[in-house]
């Protein structure tokens, strides 16, 4: 038995967490970076632990950190959330080797579904069908392509180590395979820190279906049911939502029994999600998520059972309190991803600072959030800012109640993916129960109505800001201490004594202009240059890739604005610029002073 957690991520998992800790008794202990001092999970746990700079690599990656701060805290058991390292073999066993409880799988287990050749093997041993494809890792461009003409393209190239999307390329062409082979290793190792690949078969058309699991140390697992994820950008979910629209009763129950039995020949103990691709009546596994997942939401409000108090609980070893026929769905529930992105620009990361924030309320209405009013958005981190979720008592109450909600969500100061939701949920083939993986590319029409569903932003220029409570923080070694939560630090207006005037208001976020010479390539956006693809005195065309510059975990492909001749490359691979910033000058501008 345990008494205090460390909950070792951030934003709205972070806290998903510490209020299931709450509603069971525990005390909770939240980890940050000096990025996240002001950050919501912060100020909300009972304790708090500063654990280094904003970098990921150098503060929620850091194992030893972590581990320092739970002894620290005096945490006996740690929850990672997901993403980091919840999914880190290496961290399990470091948890255990300190004495303390992870919550989440063995790291055996880990190691034999986190790995997706692993996986594989495992899913193909426990007769469970599979995408064709590689059972090890490819060590080169040209076994890929041996490969492609193989099993025929299109083809994927894939992660080993990770998922999200990332470290993902499709290649439908031999002539392809040598870009995206570099493009997928290079984006596996920033994420994973792993650089392995593998290949197997693309499906065309596919949705994309997931089986949640739960399982206890006693050999006992069940299934609740299944997710479609198919709404996805860069194979990246947006939409999510329980139960699939394309799946009969018999398919469900197959489905899931071959996940309780995969879950149960690896020895899988707590949460867990395996993913399949369906297409053509049949569907195949594609990989373990050996962690709770983002759209667990979904899960919850149909089923009805708490996953993350669930997690918790057999952490403390109980045994599973319900059975496979207990497990009985109710209704519909679909989840939006609230992104810090723009829909009209490829989706790329859109930082800045919130002004007003409201979140909409009402009878089968729940917002997982991370943020507040007047927080500055990180460059560092994930783009994700919050989730939507719907429940209705069939899928058309749950589609019109998240209608309702989206128009109902204000986030200010920053550029979000409200109105692209907006737009999906009235497309008729979302209605209609049709989306697969290739419904944001097939539908370019839906970028045109979300630009329509846009607000304008002179509509909130001249807002008065509300009122944002002023209290402090006490940070000692690295610690937080004392009644105040960090606002604006030392910066904010000390109140002289307890009256009733008025709170100060702070002035309301300003859009940035970018200034910068007409011919030169900007950066729309802050982040790490991993890529340069021009140099001086190249001939570019308009739209032609330069530079890929990574921000809130996603690659972005900065463009040539025309033709012309390159004059001057001002950046290199590792440099960080931010928004507005020259990558690159046209020969034109090359001797400008002003753009100097």
């Amino acid at each position: 038995m345990f008494r205090t957690i460390l909950v070792a991520n951030r934003g709205e998992i972070a806290l998903r967490v510490m209020r299931a800790c709450r509603e069971l008794g525990l005390r909770c202990v939240a980890v940050y970076s000096e990025a996240d001092r002001d950050a919501p999970h912060v100020a909300y746990a009972d304790d708090a632990f500063l654990i280094g700079p904003p970098s990921p690599a150098e503060s929620y990656l850091n194992i030893d950190a972590i581990i320092r701060a739970a002894k620290a805290t005096g945490a006996e058991a740690i929850h990672p959330g997901y993403g980091f390292l919840a999914e880190n073999a290496s961290f399990v066993r470091a948890v255990t080797a300190a004495g303390l409880i992870f919550i989440g799988p063995p790291a055996e287990a880990m190691e034999r579904m986190g790995g997706k050749t692993a996986a594989r093997r495992e899913a193909t041993a426990a007769g469970v069908p599979v995408v064709p494809g590689v059972l090890e890792p490819v060590t080169d461009a040209a076994e890929v392509r041996r490969l492609g003409k193989e099993f025929g393209y299109p083809i994927a190239i894939k992660a080993v180590g990770g998922g999200g999307g990332r470290g993902l390329r499709v290649v439908r062409s031999p002539e392809e395979v040598d870009e995206a082979f570099a493009a997928a290793r290079r984006e596996a190792e920033v994420a994973f820190k792993n650089g392995e690949l593998y290949v197997e078969k693309y499906l065309d058309d596919p949705r994309h279906i997931e089986i949640q699991v739960l399982a206890d140390r006693y050999g006992n697992a069940v299934a609740l049911g299944e997710r479609d994820c198919s709404v996805q950008r860069r194979h990246q979910k947006l939409i999510e939502e329980c139960p699939s629209p394309a799946l009969t009763p018999e398919l469900r129950a197959e489905m899931g029994a071959a996940a309780v039995r995969l879950a149960k020949a690896v020895g899988y103990v707590s949460a867990g999600t395996l993913e399949f691709l369906f297409q053509d009546g049949r569907y195949y596994f594609l990989e373990m998520n050996t962690r709770i997942q983002v759209e667990h939401t979904v899960t919850e409000m149909v089923y009805g059972i708490d996953l993350v108090a669930a997690q918790i609980r057999i952490a403390q070893g109980e045994k599973l309190w319900f059975k496979q026929e207990d497990v009985v769905p109710r209704g519909h529930a679909i989840e939006c991803r609230i992104n810090a992105e723009d829909p009209l620009h490829n989706f790329r990361p859109a930082l800045g600072t919130i002004g007003e924030y409201h979140e909409p309320v009402g009878f089968g209405v729940r917002v997982d959030s991370g943020v507040r009013a007047y927080y500055t958005v990180p460059s560092h981190y994930d783009s994700l800012l919050a989730k939507l979720i719907t429940w209705g008592s069939d899928r058309q109450e749950a589609i019109a109640r998240m209608r309702r909600a989206l128009a109902e969500y204000r986030i200010e100061g920053v550029t979000t993916i409200i109105p692209f939701h907006q737009a999906a949920l009235e497309h008729p083939v979302f209605t209609a129960g049709a989306a697969t993986v290739n419904f944001i590319p097939r539908h370019p029409e839906l970028f045109s109505r979300a630009a329509e569903l846009t607000p304008p932003t002179a509509a909130s220029a001249g807002a008065e800001p509300a009122p944002e409570p002023r209290r402090f923080t006490i940070e000692v070694n690295g610690r937080r201490f004392g009644v105040a939560v960090f606002g604006d630090g030392m910066n904010a207006t000390p109140v002289a004594s307890p009256s009733r005037s008025a709170p100060a208001r702070r002035a309301a976020p300003k859009k940035t202009t970018l200034a910068a010479p007409v011919d030169a390539v900007i950066s729309p956006i802050q982040g790490r240059v991993v890529a340069v693809r021009v140099a001086h005195g190249q001939q570019v065309e308009a739209g032609q890739v330069l530079f890929i510059v990574e921000a809130m975990k996603m690659e972005n492909e900065i463009t040539a604005p025309h033709s012309g001749t390159i004059a001057e490359v001002r950046v290199e691979v590792g440099t960080t610029v931010e928004a507005g910033a020259m990558l690159a000058t046209y020969q034109n501008t090359a001797n400008n002073t002003n753009g100097k």
